[in-house]
């Protein structure tokens, strides 16, 4: 634990300190900064971002939902509301709800994709002369329409 040089006896961690408290990378502190779910950190004298207990604890909070797959304006959304409030408990249900209809659609591609690779699996048992797998795959590659690469963020939650 490392003090502030102003603020002598306040629990104040350095980036590297912050991140094993917390589970959460430097990189990723430094990201959330930039995305706004974090503060920007005091800094010290010698420029070093200081973090509190508390930006640990809202650390661990955004790992706590990465976690659960939430996006980051999933996050963003939860950290906003007040666990006393009961419109906030409202929306707090809201949110989840709509982030549960996020999962159950992923669930649903990943099932269908969980079937398209049994099926790719079993174009092949390795007793032929060439791999039915990688033929099959040339083959649907041959057959993929030639499409115009997507700007911006992909329509998938994940």
């Amino acid at each position: 634990m490392n003090s502030t040089p102003d603020l002598p006896g306040v629990s104040a961690y350095r980036i590297g300190d912050a991140a094993a408290r917390s589970g959460v990378t430097a990189a990723n502190i430094r990201y959330y900064e930039k995305e706004g779910l974090i503060e920007p950190p005091s800094r010290g004298d010698n420029s070093y971002r200081f973090y509190g207990d508390g930006d640990v604890h809202r650390l661990r909070f955004i790992r706590l939902c990465r976690a659960m797959d939430m996006s980051l304006d999933e996050v963003r959304t939860l950290l906003a509301l007040d666990l006393r409030s009961k419109a906030d408990c409202d929306a707090a249900c809201v949110a989840l709800d709509a982030h549960l209809g996020h999962v159950r659609e992923r669930l649903r591609e990943l099932r269908s994709l969980e079937k398209d690779l049994i099926a790719l699996r079993d174009c092949c048992d390795g007793t032929d002369a060439q791999c039915h797998i990688i033929e099959t795959l040339h083959a649907r590659a041959d057959r993929q329409p030639a499409t115009q690469p997507q700007r911006g963020r992909a329509a998938r939650h994940v």
